[in-house]
């Protein structure tokens, strides 16, 4: 069944379906964590001493900060350009999974510093979701 002919997913496919506050929270949601993902690619890229010791605990060759800040930046630009917003944050959503898994390994505090990868992948996904039609027509709340 087309999608204009399934109930529920046409208005969420019409322009301006999208509540002001929905779309506001969504804005400031996603205003945030880009702001705080910039912040920790260009620690990466700067390595100050915070990250140099994160690496030697994490037992990763600190030579790697650079390349991580890169693609964690390109990351980013996809998913701060409305048109490939989605692919940014699948993008994003990898990249924080490898955070995750290189967490594991430690003797971190699970809802701490292992899961806090997780919990800024709800805020790249809740953002885009709050002010986008296609991911909210993609995954209806409401039948």
């Amino acid at each position: 069944m087309p999608a204009a002919a399934q109930p529920g997913v046409q208005s969420a496919m019409q322009p301006g379906s999208i509540s002001k506050k929905a779309l506001w929270g969504g804005w400031i949601m996603s205003g945030l964590v880009t702001a705080f993902l910039v912040f920790d690619a260009v620690i990466h890229l700067l390595k100050p001493a915070p990250v140099v010791e994160a690496f030697a605990k994490l037992h990763l060759p600190v030579s790697l900060a650079v390349d991580l800040g890169v693609i964690e930046l390109l990351c980013l630009i996809l998913y701060v350009i409305p048109r490939t917003s989605i692919l940014g944050a699948v993008l994003l959503t990898g990249y924080l999974g490898g955070a995750v898994a290189i967490q594991v390994t430690t003797s971190n505090s699970l809802f701490g510093e292992i899961l806090f990868p997780v919990y800024v992948g709800v805020l790249v996904w809740g953002g885009i979701y709050l002010r986008d039609d296609r991911l909210r027509a993609l995954f209806p709340w409401r039948s």
